[in-house]
């Protein structure tokens, strides 16, 4: 029986990922994901632990069985209600027992009963937890009682306070009344204090309900009364006419009634008093109320205004944090931005001040500068600190970046979009051309090409980009510009060959660029293949297959006979559904350009992959420094299409110049704002080309760390054997790095190529050569790149050396100057001499008092000085570029042709800075 993952192991049974994983975690069996790989004696566990179930659910469990199952689950399920009946009856006599303390403790006033009740609930409770529980819950009760009892008090106090400021008002009412009236109300009084003092919600439902009694008492009392006289019922009618006039209808007070004889005036003074004392409460409650509703409104209003602010806020912190930058300085309103290398003009009026005031005081400081010229960075932050200005000095990066928000509604997954690396002759290109052949044999529409340099394959209903890359040299790159364009990384590894010094170059890019890595062990139908052995290699640098409790997802293929290329598509789109890939495809397209090149008849030609939105002919793009509108766009069947989604590789025809691999592009919708734009990028890049950025050297490291610049020291160990790295590598791990983080970005045996001084230009790396030499025409990159590489021969200097730089004790240095390269074309034995190189000066002009170097493949062989130099029969002092000489090496005789002899002179430099 063989190992399995979950989600196949979920299938047999016939049930979700998620559902299996739950039952794995009640039998303890560990799983991460539907992914995992789960050992023989797992699954032989879960089989027979589920089977009944399953057959239950199907229908196919014995009637014995059956019934043992039923069994079983009526004796657990009746346990259960015993132990919580237990526990119940357990809680209530603890319960009980605290009830009977309480009262006990009220009757004898609280001081003796407490020693008593603890043996007593030690007696009733069984267990101690229960008896926690009770303890817990008594406490929480007796809590809440007394909170209530609190509120009612509080409550009542209010009330009675309310009701005595009433009797008052009440009795000086009557004693107004009395003084000219021979009736007394006093029997009425009470009967208006019986609405204050009944149930009570709130001030304004206890006036309201005043107001209604009243209005009660006196209906009561005009039903009781006599019918009035004549003079009583002309000043009812007069009272009625007066409230048809006024629009307003007097409500009928007994007060008035009682003075139909005598007409007393204290008595109507005393009801006009209530009536107005009525109308202005009347009037606070409104008042109250309309307020309160106001207040509400605007504090909802505030509210939502503070959340759309807060939003906004977090909005911009978030771009911020995503663009690398500081929240704090990009939140401050008053920080200025300032694009990098602007002019003395262009600062001065992004400030706001006379550009007379930055000229001034730029020649305090000695810069002598014209409005037209370009300020440093360093410049630009000193003028705006002396002006009290706050700014922040924008690259053309930053300033042109643009961070996309879609919200999840607007989100649709995506294909994957994969890189296929490894090692030469591992079988990169023979995969790929399996992987067509399978797709368009399983009659598919949508068969791939290598035509624009991107191909696309379809499984079912689903879809894989694969971008076909000449090697690593151009997805780092594409890297170094910011073209995260990869989502899942091929690794191809030869079974036969095992891990090789690109394999390892591979996973350092893949590593740096955070990108998830599948490894396909290829050529498994050799002889000597061994699969396991590649794990095993592979495991030293960090790529730990799933089965050994790895993140990293191994396939056996074989590109030549076309074997399990299924298993490596189906391997790519899990890896492709655990990382969740989704786009907006309705937006605006953008994206990054894989390809472009010039093509006679149709013009300027660019490869792009889209990455956000559709892309459709007639859209205006800017790509880099090009712009245009595109007029067609191709797929990779060259065929005309209509639009492109994200993850879908096009060429897109129209652009006014060739863009460069790696560069971003996006649709806008006005021509004018594209042409803009490309217009400004294209002069910040002569801007840039004029002022070349170099990158990390050990002589300006501690002044960066002085500036709070660098705190990370990039290096890349190139070495003769893999001893060497490792005494380097432990040496540089033991340095204090309290200063200064070394970090070993890439490490590997033989000479420096242009692959590790690209790598070091996208990482700003320094590169550290230990008895190797620069092969190619690596040396000519690393000057256009101003990457610094360092040779060393003894160990002591390069540890002396970056310890001096990391704490700013360089030394006057000591510079190896190349004179001349030679290169041996023929060897002649002479006798009573030794062995004479037949050679021809490649580079340079070699002297007879140089010393030199024997370089064979990459690698110093020997380092001594010259015994002979002739051109012919001639002795001479040097032999220039494009001529032919012997020479002879002083105590070295094993040469052979196509050795390279490099001439160089020591000189001692000291420092400037």
């Amino acid at each position: 029986m063989a190992s399995m993952r979950v989600h196949e192991l979920a299938k047999e049974f016939n049930m979700s990922s998620k559902d299996m994983l739950d039952k794995l975690h009640e039998m303890k069996i560990t799983a991460k994901s539907h992914a995992s790989m789960l050992a023989e004696s797992d699954v032989e566990k879960v089989r027979q632990n589920l089977s009944p179930e399953i057959k239950e659910r199907a229908g196919e469990l014995p009637a014995e069985e059956a019934k043992q199952l039923a069994e079983e689950r009526a004796e657990a399920k009746r346990q259960q209600a015993e132990a919580e009946r237990a526990r119940r009856e357990a809680v209530e006599q603890e319960r009980a027992a605290r009830e009977a303390e309480r009262a006990k403790r009220a009757e004898e006033g609280g001081s003796a009963a407490k020693p008593a009740a603890k043996p007593q609930a030690k007696k009733v409770t069984n267990n101690p937890f229960e008896s926690l529980a009770s303890q817990i819950e008594s406490e929480k009760e007796r809590v809440a009682r007394e909170a209530a009892e609190r509120k009612a008090r509080a409550r009542a106090a209010a009330m009675a306070k309310e009701v005595a400021k009433k009797q008052a008002v009440e009795e000086a009412l009557r004693n107004r009344n009395s003084k000219g009236s021979a009736h007394k109300p006093a029997a009425a009084a009470p009967k208006r204090q019986a609405p204050v003092l009944g149930a009570r919600k709130s001030s304004f439902d206890s006036l309201l309900s005043q107001i209604e009694s009243e209005k009660q008492r006196i209906e009561k009392q005009k039903a009781q009364q006599p019918a009035r006289g004549a003079d009583a019922n002309k000043q009812q009618r007069g009272t009625r006419k007066h409230g048809k006039k006024g629009m307003h209808v007097e409500q009928h007070v007994p007060e008035l009634e009682q003075q139909a004889s005598g007409e007393d005036r204290y008595a109507q003074m005393a009801v006009k008093a209530e009536e107005l004392q009525r109308d202005k409460v009347l009037a606070e409650a409104r008042a109250a109320v309309a307020a309160a509703n106001s207040h509400e409104g605007e504090g909802r209003r505030k509210k939502r205004k503070q959340k759309r602010e807060a939003e906004a806020r977090e909005r911009m912190e978030m771009e911020a944090i995503e663009r690398g930058l500081d929240p704090s300085l990009v939140l401050d309103d008053s920080v200025v931005e300032i694009p990098q290398g602007s002019t003395v003009a262009k600062f001065a009026e992004l400030l706001g001040v006379q550009p007379n005031d930055v000229i001034k005081r730029l020649f305090m400081l000695g810069q002598v500068l014209t409005l037209t010229q370009s300020m440093s960075d360093e410049l630009v932050e000193l003028i705006a600190d002396d002006m009290g200005r706050k700014v922040r000095v924008v690259s053309p990066e930053e300033e042109f970046a643009i961070v996309y928000h879609d919200s999840d509604e607007d989100l649709k997954p995506r294909p994957p979009v994969v890189t296929v690396m490894g090692h030469v002759d591992h079988g990169k290109t023979s995969l790929l051309d399996a992987i067509r052949h399978t797709g368009v044999a399983e009659g598919e529409a949508g068969g791939i090409t290598q035509h624009i340099g991107a191909s696309v394959v379809r499984i079912g209903d689903r879809q894989i980009t694969f971008i076909d890359t000449p090697g690593h040299e151009a997805f780092t790159a594409m890297r170094a510009r910011g073209a995260q364009v990869t989502d899942v990384i091929v690794l191809v590894v030869a079974s036969d060959d095992g891990v090789m010094p690109q394999t390892i170059e591979a996973i350092n890019h893949a590593k740096a660029a955070n990108v998830p890595i599948v490894v396909a062990v290829n050529k498994i139908d050799k002889p000597g293949a061994n699969p396991d052995r590649v794990r095993q290699e592979l495991v030293e640098y960090g790529v730990i297959p799933e089965d050994w409790g790895g993140q990293n997802m191994f396939v056996n293929v074989s590109a030549k006979k076309k074997l399990h290329i299924d298993d490596l598509l189906e391997t790519i789109l899990l890896q492709a559904d655990v990382l969740e890939l989704r786009a907006n495809p309705d937006a605006l397209a953008s994206g990054f350009v894989i390809e472009a090149n010039l093509d006679k008849g149709r013009g300027p030609v660019a490869t792009v992959l889209v990455q956000r939105g559709t892309l459709h002919p007639g859209d205006t793009v800017v790509a880099g420094t090009s712009y245009g509108r595109v007029r067609a766009l191709v797929d990779p069947r060259g065929q005309h299409v209509e639009g492109a989604a994200p993850s879908y590789p096009v060429e897109i025809l129209g652009l006014n110049s060739v863009p460069v691999a790696g560069d971003e592009f996006r649709v806008f919708e006005d021509e004018r704002d594209a042409r803009k734009l490309a217009e400004e990028r294209a002069l910040r890049a002569r801007l840039a080309e004029q002022e070349t950025k170099s990158h990390m050297n050990l002589d300006d490291l501690f002044n960066r760390i002085e500036e709070g610049k660098q705190t990370d020291l990039n290096l890349i160990v190139k070495a003769d054997v893999q001893g060497s790295i490792e005494a380097l590598r432990d040496a540089f791990n033991k340095m204090d790095q309290s200063e200064v983080k070394i970090n070993i970005v890439h490490s590997a045996v033989g000479g420096i190529t242009e692959t590790d001084v690209t790598l070091a230009a996208a990482s700003d790396a320094i590169i550290i050569g230990f008895n190797v030499r620069p092969t190619g025409k690596s040396k000519q990159q690393a000057e256009k790149e101003k990457v610094d590489i360092r040779l060393y021969r003894v160990i002591y200097q390069a540890i002396e050396d970056i310890n001096a730089a990391r704490v700013g004790l360089l030394k006057p240095e000591i510079v190896e100057e190349d004179t001349g390269t030679a290169e041996v074309r023929e060897t002649f034995k002479v006798p009573k001499v030794g062995t004479i190189a037949g050679c021809y000066i490649t580079d340079g002009e070699l002297h007879r008092d140089d010393k030199i170097r024997l370089v064979r493949e990459g690698t110093v062989i020997f380092e001594g000085e010259l015994a002979s130099l002739k051109r012919f029969k001639d002795d001479v002092k040097a032999v220039k570029q494009g001529y032919e000489c012997g020479i002879g090496i002083a105590g070295y005789q094993d040469l052979k042709v196509g050795d390279t002899i490099e001439g160089y002179t020591i000189k001692e430099v000291e420092r400037t800075e």
